[in-house]
């Protein structure tokens, strides 16, 4: 784990929602821990530190914890004020290093599909499962040269060493095809051709 990922976190006792914008107030996060058969843990955050870690989807935090040693986490959910987009509440999961947990990563389509195609991006995730002290940030699926008509499925993706497919082998990660409105032109060009090879 690096440095970076590790993060102080206080126990809290009180609850409710003043409570927890006073938390907030003061620049901390409210999150619970649970997972393994443990009791939930109610803990307070640094709240800048958390906010940039978790802009990485799956962020895993290495906590220490006052009075109850260090735990690995896996962020699991991230509440947010929909207007002020300012995290409310964090869920974290406990986890153990080498053990393996399910999660959806992101699809980043690079390269560029030959002239004239469109790439259709039908999913923008993959479930799979990894292990818990080396998620990948994302999946990237190359696009580079590929014709009309070419499609690339859950099956067809490189996953990164030591990750399973959970997702359906079958499901449609991107599709290359024409524009409608080139097909068009090329439809009338055709119709025109075949005009003029009538009319002599």
């Amino acid at each position: 784990m690096s440095e970076d990922t590790k993060v102080h976190a206080e126990l809290r006792e009180n609850f409710g929602k003043g409570y927890a914008r006073r938390l907030r107030a003061a620049g901390k996060i409210p999150a619970v821990i649970y997972g393994h058969g443990t009791e939930p843990v109610h803990v307070a955050l640094p709240g800048h530190q958390v906010s940039l870690i978790i802009r990485r989807a799956n962020a895993v935090l290495e906590l220490e914890i006052d009075g109850k040693g260090d735990q690995l986490t896996l962020v699991k959910d991230v509440q947010k004020d929909p207007v002020h987009q300012i995290i409310e509440h964090i869920d974290l999961l406990v986890v153990k290093k080498g053990e393996k947990v399910a999660i959806d990563i992101p699809i980043i389509v690079v390269g560029e599909s030959a002239s004239g195609t469109i790439v259709n991006q039908d999913a923008n995730t993959l479930s799979i499962e990894a292990e818990a002290t080396h998620i990948p940030q994302n999946i990237e699926v190359s696009v580079e040269g590929l014709e009309e008509g070419a499609h690339i499925t859950a099956a067809d993706v490189v996953l990164p060493k030591g990750s399973t497919l959970l997702s359906d082998p079958e499901v449609l990660v991107v599709a290359i095809s024409v524009p409608a409105a080139a097909e068009a032109e090329g439809d009338e060009a055709a119709e025109a051709e075949t005009a003029e090879a009538a009319a002599e």
